[in-house]
């Protein structure tokens, strides 16, 4: 194919320009490429993250030394948890599915800054090796958790100086993508796309992305302060020194707790995305969500304190941040609410995407409830650093976002890759996951509430009868994601081509353009007339 090809016309996947073979995927500017570059990425590194997870679990099945020492069990957690939280599940809807997707739905032909674009996924990479080589240099593979906790960050040997500085790295990519994505949706919507007839995926891309702009810089001088602390000695947390060790709890939280809507906002529009579609029905409340996206996106600001109730804060700010972590479930709740709503008396299309949706409603509703539980002062301290705890954050953080991140590959796959997926193998392999999910972390839950505590290698034997039932439900899980693995590779790769441009019926503007899309998406920019979620035209065919 030639170069000067009518670009208007050629899919993105088939594009040849300056650079041929893979020069033309990691040095392309197209936002949709540079999307699946993301993705690649992050499906590489889920697979390492999820053997370590394996490996833990196995460990845990019984107690004592099972295959691993401490030290390694350490390690592998800390490893783990850097993966799963720096490298796939912050960036990870945002990069992948908020790159490919954000212009097209509001019918721009690219990002504001597409140069810009590419350096994020390249400071992304570059932040991924320089964590790597923490694993092979130095004393060791650091051993803190991915939370780096003072003063242990700076005085364990281990080599923790790389993980912290390729998480400082992966912050600049962040805060690069929140711009942009920030940029373009003030600067280059559609003609007529008005901010309330915007499709509610952007909405929650534009509140996350000022969550990346604000808050990661927080986390970025925290974590150059570990490195100055580690390396000079300078005392900002060190109480010989004269630091103050809480100190670094609170820099760290100001920005973990808002990292966490970054996680799970962009998820929530992925939700309002499959429900409406597959329920031919158009969004209940439309406003109500785009308001409670907003307000989860600002007040999740002021929660970061009921991490630390056993740190010894006042009682008046152990009292204002518990009031403001429970202030901040309303909005969640009135999505819930409206998600429902939307599906009543909605005529349901079981397909596999809409299964994800259905399966992130549950354990969101059983993370936001137990969520309270530990909001709650009462139960907060008894429950703190349990087992309770590494449940709640696994069913928010895994099972929101994860479920929806399974559910938007689902739903944009056809669109993305010009093939279809084979739904049988689709659907069993997201229902062996779920079983295996809620066996691996609801025994969990009860552990916490018998007093196992977190990030132990070993453990008292009355707990060894849930941690089996545990362990069992991580291989069960295990077999679900190969299962969905190999059907959505092979899928990419041979599976039936399509050109359909809308097999699912969907209202919003990615659903009128080319399957796959081509380079610049639209012949002619489209002009925006209603709200993205009008199904009236299906209830009057189907009441007719």
């Amino acid at each position: 194919m030639s170069d000067n090809t009518n670009h208007k016309e050629v899919s993105y996947l088939e594009y040849q320009g300056k650079y041929r073979g893979i020069l033309g995927w990691i040095l392309s500017t197209d936002h949709k490429r540079i999307g699946l570059l993301y993705l690649y990425t992050m499906l590489l590194f889920f697979s390492i993250a999820a053997i370590l997870g394996l490996l833990m679990k196995t460990q845990l099945i019984a107690p004592g030394e099972t295959i691993m020492g401490p030290q390694t069990y350490n390690s592998f957690f800390t490893l783990h948890g850097i993966i799963m939280i720096f490298i796939i599940v912050v960036p990870g809807l945002p990069a992948v599915f908020g790159n490919f997707f954000l212009p097209i739905m509001i019918g721009a032909k690219d990002v504001a800054f597409p140069r810009i674009n590419l350096l994020s996924w390249w400071l992304y990479i570059i932040g991924i090796l320089i964590v790597l080589t923490s694993q092979f240099t130095g004393g060791g593979p650091p051993d803190t958790g991915w939370t780096f906790y003072a003063p242990y960050s700076f005085q364990t040997p281990t080599n923790v100086l790389p993980a912290v500085f390729g998480a400082f790295v992966m912050g600049f990519s962040s805060i690069l993508t929140g711009i942009n994505f920030v940029v373009t949706i003030h600067r280059m919507r559609a003609p007529g796309m008005k901010w309330l007839r915007m499709p509610l995926f952007p909405w929650t891309l534009y509140g996350t992305a000022w969550i990346q702009i604000l808050a990661t810089p927080v986390i970025g001088i925290t974590l150059m302060l570990i490195i100055a602390e580690r390396m000079l000695g300078i005392g900002f947390f060190d109480p010989a020194l004269g630091g103050d060790p809480i100190l670094y709890q609170h820099l760290f939280w100001i920005y973990s707790h808002p990292a966490v809507y970054i996680m799970i906002l962009p998820a929530m529009g992925v939700i309002s995305e499959i429900i409406p579609v597959f329920s031919r029905k158009s969004i209940f409340g439309y406003r109500a969500i785009v308001l409670s996206t907003m307000a989860i996106a600002f007040v999740g600001y002021f929660v970061w304190g009921h991490h630390m109730f056993t740190s010894g804060m006042s009682g008046r700010a152990l009292f204002t941040f518990s009031f403001l972590t429970f202030l901040v479930a309303i909005p969640s709740a009135i999505k819930v609410f409206n998600w429902v709503a939307t599906m009543h008396k909605g005529s349901l299309h079981l397909h596999t995407p809409f299964f994800w949706a259905l399966s992130f409603l549950f354990v969101f509703m059983i993370g936001g409830l137990t969520g309270l539980v530990l909001g709650a002062l009462a139960t907060n301290v008894h429950l703190h650093d349990t087992h309770f705890v590494v449940a709640h954050f696994h069913f928010i953080v895994f099972g929101g976002t994860g479920f929806a991140f399974m559910g938007a590959v689902h739903y944009w796959f056809p669109k993305m890759f010009g093939r279809m997926y084979d739904a049988n193998w689709a659907n069993l392999g997201w229902g062996i996951f779920f079983i295996g999910f809620l066996s691996l972390y609801l025994p969990m839950f009860f552990l916490g509430m018998s007093g196992m505590p977190r990030r132990y290698y070993d453990y008292l034997p009355e707990f060894h009868g849930m941690n089996i039932l545990s362990s069992m439900g991580a291989w069960v899980m295990i077999s679900g994601i190969l299962i969905i693995f190999a059907n959505l590779i092979r899928s990419a790769r041979s599976g039936p081509k399509t050109t359909e441009k809308n097999p699912w019926g969907g209202k919003t503007l990615e659903w009128q353009v080319d399957t796959p899309p081509t380079l610049e998406n639209f012949d002619e920019i489209p002009a925006v007339d209603k709200t993205p979620y009008d199904y009236r035209d299906y209830a009057e065919n189907t009441n007719s």
